[in-house]
């Protein structure tokens, strides 16, 4: 454990994070970033549940607070549930956003009704809901990220239009969410990375297909989760006080590959 006084003299000490979808990759590299510098964690899982309580357990170490909580976040009455209950136990200083999956890989001609729909209600309608839920419990001042991707750009890889049009969608709906919380003085911002190094691509991708997409990189490598939870941090800290409404690309120069 951490001596308080050593804690106390952290940027985000006191304050509390919602990191949703952080039992790995870009939210768990964002929770731990988040948690050395003091704040403290709220772990939120789906699937993942031994990944999402190693996880708290290791940020126990760092002297902070930290709970875990689960839910599906394709279904919107889970979200209202779960982060209500959190929010009635904690005001909360920063949510990250970041539960998504492109699911599966599916050809336009053969996606189906609840494919669709699974693939927007995950990755763009989560946001929606899950700001809702915890907004009466944002404090003024507040942060909020959402994590898009460079499929919002590039309309995806094969099979990932359903993913890249939510991804879209996001970017929209975090402008919209800077304009109406701007009166509470929450800053709302996005971040979209390239191709990470992380078990997403593990899963969907394939060791030659994520070769090929190192070459195209102008910096000749995958992005690390790490490197985008450094950005999130910046973007809930008291640096970035005068930034709203903004979606910061991490991708090595990978659109000009």
């Amino acid at each position: 454990m951490m001596p308080p006084n050593t804690l106390n003299n952290k940027p985000l000490a006191h304050k509390w994070a919602v990191v949703t979808g952080s039992s790995r990759g870009i939210g768990e590299a964002a929770a731990l970033r988040l948690a050395q510098d003091g704040a403290n964690l709220v772990v939120h899982y789906h699937s993942g549940r031994q990944l999402a309580e190693a996880l708290a357990h290791r940020i126990e170490t760092m002297g902070v607070e930290v709970e875990v909580v689960s839910a599906d976040f394709r279904d919107h009455s889970a979200i209202l549930a779960a982060l209500t209950a959190v929010g009635a136990r904690h005001p909360i200083d920063i949510l990250v956003n970041n539960a998504g999956s492109l699911i599966e890989r599916v050809a336009f001609e053969s996606m189906s009704d609840e494919q669709w729909h699974d693939s927007l209600e995950l990755n763009l309608s989560s946001v929606f809901y899950a700001t809702r839920a915890l907004s009466p419990f944002l404090r003024k001042g507040s942060a909020i990220v959402n994590v898009s991707s460079i499929a919002a750009d590039n309309g995806g890889g094969p099979g990932a239009f359903a993913y890249a049009a939510a991804k879209s969608g996001l970017e929209g709906l975090t402008r919209g969410l800077a304009k109406a919380l701007a009166p509470r003085r929450i800053r709302v911002n996005a971040v979209s990375p390239g191709t990470i190094a992380t078990h997403f691509h593990e899963v969907f991708s394939t060791p030659e297909r994520l070769e090929a997409v190192r070459q195209s990189i102008l910096l000749g490598r995958l992005g690390t989760a790490e490197e985008v939870a450094e950005l999130i941090r910046f973007l809930v800290s008291d640096e970035a006080s005068y930034i709203t409404g903004e979606v910061y690309a991490i991708n090595g120069g990978q659109p000009l590959g």
